[in-house]
C-alpha cells in the first residue's frame, strides 16, 4: 500500500492544464493512469484534484486494460487508408 503524497502547486497546475487539453478518451485514460501511480487513494485524489467523477477514472482504467494494438501506436491519431479520396483526372 503506497502513501498519497500531495503534489505541489506548481505539479497540480501543469496536471490540470494539460487535462483540459486532451480529448475525451484520453482524459479518462490520463486520470487512470495518474491514479494508478499513486496506489491506494490515487482515484479519490485525482477525483478531487482533476474535478473528475470517480466512476470516469474506473472507466479509463479499463480501457487501459484491453488496448489493441493500434491503440497504443504513438504518433498516429486515426488509421492509414482514412480521409478525402483523390480525384480521379
Amino acid at each position: 500500500m503506497s502513501m498519497i503524497l500531495d503534489y505541489s502547486e506548481a505539479v497540480k497546475h501543469a496536471m490540470r492544464l494539460h487535462y483540459c487539453q486532451l480529448r475525451e478518451k484520453d482524459r479518462r485514460r490520463y486520470a487512470a493512469v495518474e491514479a494508478l501511480k499513486l496506489g491506494y487513494g490515487g482515484i479519490s485524489y485525482i477525483s478531487r484534484l482533476l474535478s473528475v467523477d470517480r466512476k470516469t477514472i474506473l472507466e479509463g482504467k479499463k480501457e487501459l486494460q484491453v488496448l489493441t494494438p493500434f491503440e497504443q501506436m504513438e504518433g498516429r491519431q486515426r488509421r492509414a487508408g482514412g480521409g478525402r479520396k483523390k480525384k480521379d483526372p
